[in-house]
């Protein structure tokens, strides 16, 4: 017998999950198909294990300096399946999370492929989803509205596709068995820095190879380039401007070897036991049934209005396979305003520049809202304020010296256009400067609210007034 329910999600990941249980929040019978685990790429293969690691190899690092705290650690070892046996124990806790977050919302959890069909015997519109189980057995979920979620994965470059043995992406690489001693690192973004940080940390000798001009391209050019001076001063070597030759791949019994073009007439041969290929992530929109419907596909991604509803009004679509930042915060929020919409309810789109974005390097970089040349190019007259973290004392205890917290402002309004951060956990103070854009604070504001001391969230404030040069620790 055919699902019935009010509303059916095509993909069980951080969009997909959060949808639901504001579905059945607000009453909706709801139906989620996943064909693997809940929790999708962030929670398996992205965000939660990636982060993991990452906290492994900064406090190895930790503790490769922690004379400078006072403390000898004479022979700290790296034990690497322990520190992946750490990260699959988290990650295992937060499946089980979620999972329970389904039965306590009463959330159907059909576990099977998943294709939309179009109109047929079950329902006279698009939008019904035929399902496949593991067993050959199918059935039919009809909903009234759909919701598709189906994520992304690693883009793949034709000649370094992933092997699994020296090639990788960073689904192989989550899965390692052990460290190599070199790696080369094609991409210099978000997941490539996070991979060059984390390895470096553990001891890997890495080279990254970056098109663009600077690293994290689409970053402050300030904050890219301070990037890149700090990785390079632990041993990350950059190559930017650059582009493999990957005609020239190679492998031998040590490892590969591959060309890369340095400007017009330069070439450098780079060789390493092993190479982490990261240029993006692609849209899971293959083999889901699009083509029975009227959705259309804008560059590789499903096409939506500001609403998430894409060519057929009562078919949503959120998340990595809509493009956009691909995120999975982003991803959350717009689960949650599909779901209102759909609801009836009064829902306002968030434009991208309002979202947050974080690197969870050591250090850490965030941002929010437009670069400042975002902003010139769209003809805002700016003013800007930095303060570094060298005159936070809370930065000083942490056992750092390094970053700052850069503030854009309209000159002419004094609307907060952007906030580009670097420094020690610069993750977890970019969301109060998300909160002052949504509430069209202005650096004045922001600057007058009280910051406890000693902490780095002092950073915000000093930063804010140093817009209009009031700023008072420097």
């Amino acid at each position: 017998m055919p699902i019935t329910c009010d509303v059916a999600i095509l993909g069980g990941g951080t969009g997909g999950y959060v949808a639901a249980i504001r579905a059945a929040q607000l009453g909706k019978q709801v139906v989620i198909i996943e064909k693997d685990k809940l929790g999708g790429t962030c929670l398996h293969r992205g965000c939660i294990p990636s982060k993991a690691l990452l906290k492994s190899a900064e406090v190895y690092a930790e503790i490769q300096e922690s004379e400078t705290y006072g403390i000898e650690t004479a022979g700290a070892k790296l034990v690497f399946p322990k520190v992946q046996a750490r990260k699959d124990a988290i990650v295992e806790q937060l499946h089980q999370g979620v999972q329970y977050l389904m039965k306590k919302n009463k959330i159907q959890v059909v576990h099977a492929k998943g294709r939309v069909i179009g109109p047929s015997i079950f329902s006279p519109q698009s939008g019904a989803v035929a399902v496949e189980f593991e067993d050959g057995e199918m059935d039919t979920v009809v909903p009234t509205n759909l919701i598709i979620a189906t994520g992304s994965r690693p883009r793949v470059l034709p000649g370094l596709e992933p092997d699994g043995k020296f090639i990788m992406s960073s689904d192989e690489a989550l899965r390692m068995d052990e460290l190599p001693a070199s790696l080369i690192i094609v991409g210099g973004g978000v997941i490539g820095l996070e991979w060059a940080s984390m390895l470096n940390d553990f001891g890997v000798d890495i080279t990254v190879v970056e098109a663009a001009a600077h690293v994290l391209p689409a970053e402050d050019e300030d904050v890219a380039r301070e990037m890149q001076r700090l990785l390079g001063k632990r041993g990350v070597r950059f190559l930017t401007g650059a582009t493999v030759l990957t005609e020239t791949y190679n492998t031998d019994q040590e490892g590969i070897q591959i060309d890369v073009q340095l400007g017009d007439d330069k070439q450098e041969t780079l060789r390493a036991e092993k190479m982490l290929v990261s240029v993006g992530r692609q849209a899971n929109v293959e083999n889901i049934g699009l083509e029975n419907t009227d959705i259309k596909l804008e560059r590789g991604f499903i096409a939506v209005n500001k609403q998430l509803q894409t060519g057929e009004g009562h078919i949503y679509a959120i998340g990595d396979c809509i493009g956009g930042l691909q995120l999975a915060h982003a991803a959350s929020h717009e689960g949650i305003l599909a779901v209102e919409h759909l609801a009836g309810e009064k829902v306002h789109a968030v434009e991208s520049h309002r979202i947050p974005r974080c690197v969870y390097t050591r250090p850490e970089a965030a941002s929010i809202g437009f670069t400042e040349r975002e902003a010139k190019e769209r003809g805002y007259d700016i003013k800007t304020g930095k303060f570094p973290f060298s005159a936070i004392g809370k930065s000083l205890i942490h056992g750092s010296r390094d970053g700052f917290v850069k503030v854009i402002a309209d000159a002419k309004t004094n609307d907060i256009l952007g906030v580009h951060m670097i420094g020690t956990h610069v993750t977890e103070l970019i969301a109060e400067a998300s909160l002052a854009q949504m509430l069209d604070a202005t650096p004045w504001e922001v600057g007058q609210t009280i910051h406890p001391h000693p902490s780095l969230s002092e950073i915000m404030g000093e930063a804010m007034l140093a817009v209009d040069g009031k700023a008072i620790g420097m």
